[in-house]
C-alpha cells in the first residue's frame, strides 16, 4: 500500500483508492507525477515546478489553461440552469452551441448530436450508420471497415474498430463485425513532412473488403484523417479522396473520427477541410470545451439526418439513443465560451501560422541519435525513438521528460507533440529543446 514519503509531502495522505486509466498503477504509486495547477501553456506540479504542456493536456486544451472566460461561463450557467434532461426537453445553450459548430463544419453537415466523450461519439456514429441504412431499407449493412493501428475510443464499438492491439487484446471477441485495412505508415516515407506522395493505393484495401464481404453487408468505413494516438500517421496524398470515391460508388458511409484533429489541430476547423474531403459523419470531443468539461458530439450530413428522421412517424422518436448528460447545460456553456475564444482570437489561423515553426523545429530532431522517424501535420507531430539506442522505452522517456519540465504523450516508443495554439515560437522551441537534451543525455548515458 502506498504512503507518501517525507519528500512527497504535497501528495495526498493516501493514494490507494483510485485506479488510474491507461497507467501502470503500481509504478505510478512508486513515482507519482502529479499536477496541482495550470495556466496558459504551463502546468505546475505539486512541488511548485513549471512543466511545459507540449500535448495541450491530452489534445484537449488548444486555447491554453485556466481561461477565465470559460470559468465565468460555467459558474454563471451552474447558478442559472445546472441540469436539464435532453430527453423531450431542451435549453437555449445546446441549440446555440450546435449552431456555432455547424458554422465551422464542412458545407452540408447541418446537424449535431451531443454526447460526453470521444468514445461515446464513436459509438453514437456507429448507431447512426446502422439507423441510416435501416431507414433506407438496407438493413443488411451491419459491418464496418476500420484500419490497423486505429484508435476510436474505449467503448465496445470503438474497441471493435480499434487497430491498436493492446486496446482490444484483453477484451476478447469484438462486439461488432469489423474488417481492418492496412495502416498508412510506409517504410520509404520516413521523415516525410506532411503528406507522402506515395501510398494512395492503400485506400484500395477498402475495395478488397467490399469484394470479400460484399458492399451490401458494409455500413461504413471509419477512419481518423490523421491517426493520432498511435503516433501521428498522416494520410498520403490522394488516400482520403480515394476512400470517399469508393464509399460513394458502393453506398458506404464515410466516417471521420476527428476527436483529436477537430477544432484547429490541422490548421482548419476540421481535418476534413484541411484535406478537402467531406465525410458523411464527423465525431469530435476533446477541444470542443477546451478540455474544461467532458463533452463530445457527432455531426452528420443533411442526407443522413433526413433519412433517419423522415423514416419515422411524425410524432415518433427517430433515434432511440442518447445519454443523461447529452447537451448538459454546463458543458454547453463551456463549449460556447470555447468556440467564442476560437473565433475572437482567430486560433485556427494561428494554428496554421504556428505550424511552420513547430514542424521546422520538430523535424530538426532528425539528426538526433535514436530518432528513427518523424511525422507531422499542422500542430500535431510524432517522433519515433529506438529504445535500444536510448536505453529506455517510451514510457520511461515521458517520465524523464516530465522531470525535465515537459509534458507530452507517448504511445509505445513514439513521442507525440500537440502544443497549444496560444504557444509562442520560443515556447515551442523550448518544448522540443527539452526533448532533444533529454534524449541526448539518455544516449550518452548521462
Amino acid at each position: 500500500m502506498f504512503e507518501p514519503t517525507a519528500s512527497a509531502k504535497k501528495l495526498p495522505r493516501s493514494m490507494n483508492a483510485q485506479w488510474l486509466p491507461f497507467t501502470p498503477n503500481r509504478d505510478f504509486l512508486r513515482d507519482p507525477k502529479m499536477f496541482a495547477r495550470a495556466s496558459g501553456v504551463f502546468y505546475t506540479d505539486v512541488e511548485g515546478r513549471s512543466v511545459l504542456d507540449g500535448a495541450s493536456g491530452l489534445f484537449t486544451t488548444p486555447a491554453g489553461h485556466a481561461r477565465v472566460e470559460i470559468a465565468d461561463a460555467v459558474r454563471e450557467q451552474m447558478l442559472a440552469l445546472d441540469f436539464t434532461p435532453s430527453f423531450l426537453r431542451g435549453h437555449n445553450g445546446s441549440f446555440a452551441l450546435a449552431e456555432q459548430i455547424v458554422e465551422i463544419l464542412p458545407k452540408g453537415m447541418e446537424r449535431v448530436f451531443f454526447v460526453n466523450s470521444g468514445s461515446e461519439a464513436v459509438d453514437t456514429a456507429l448507431k447512426i450508420c446502422l439507423a441510416y441504412h435501416r431507414a433506407r431499407r438496407d438493413s443488411g449493412r451491419q459491418m464496418f471497415v476500420s484500419r490497423e493501428r486505429a484508435y476510436h475510443g474505449v467503448n465496445f464499438g470503438g474497441v471493435a474498430l480499434a487497430g491498436m492491439v493492446n486496446n482490444r487484446r484483453a477484451f476478447g471477441a469484438p462486439a461488432l463485425p469489423v474488417a481492418h485495412m492496412r495502416h498508412t505508415w510506409q517504410e520509404q516515407s520516413r521523415f516525410t513532412r506532411g503528406q507522402a506522395t506515395t501510398g494512395a493505393e492503400l485506400a484500395d484495401d477498402l475495395l478488397r473488403m467490399i469484394r470479400l464481404y460484399g458492399a451490401e453487408n458494409i455500413a461504413a468505413c471509419v477512419v481518423e484523417p490523421i491517426a493520432g494516438s498511435t503516433g501521428v500517421l498522416v494520410p498520403p496524398v490522394g488516400y482520403l479522396e480515394r476512400l470517399r470515391a469508393i464509399c460513394d460508388e458502393y453506398g458506404l458511409l464515410l466516417v471521420f473520427d476527428e476527436v483529436i484533429c477537430g477544432f484547429g489541430r490541422t490548421g482548419k476547423a476540421f481535418a476534413a477541410q484541411s484535406f478537402g474531403v467531406t465525410p458523411d459523419i464527423i465525431t469530435m470531443a476533446k477541444a470542443i470545451t477546451n478540455g474544461c468539461v467532458p463533452m463530445g458530439a457527432v455531426a452528420v450530413g443533411k442526407h443522413v439526418y433526413e433519412a433517419v428522421v423522415e423514416a419515422a412517424a411524425p410524432d415518433a422518436i427517430e433515434l432511440f439513443h442518447g445519454y443523461t448528460w447529452s447537451a448538459h447545460p454546463v458543458a454547453c456553456a463551456a463549449g460556447i465560451a470555447t468556440q467564442t475564444i476560437f473565433q475572437q482570437e482567430k486560433l485556427f489561423a494561428r494554428s496554421q501560422h504556428l505550424s511552420g515553426v513547430f514542424l521546422e523545429t520538430l523535424y530538426g530532431l532528425e539528426d538526433l541519435p535514436g530518432v528513427t522517424d518523424i511525422r507531422g501535420f499542422g500542430m500535431l507531430g510524432g517522433v519515433d525513438t529506438d529504445p535500444k539506442v536510448l536505453g529506455v522505452d517510451g514510457y520511461v522517456l515521458q517520465k524523464r521528460l516530465f522531470d525535465r519540465g515537459l509534458h507530452i504523450k507517448t504511445t509505445g516508443d513514439c513521442a507525440i507533440f500537440a502544443p497549444p495554439f496560444v504557444s509562442t515560437s520560443e515556447q515551442i522551441q523550448s518544448m522540443i529543446g527539452i526533448f532533444r537534451d533529454t534524449v541526448g543525455d539518455l544516449v550518452r548515458g548521462a
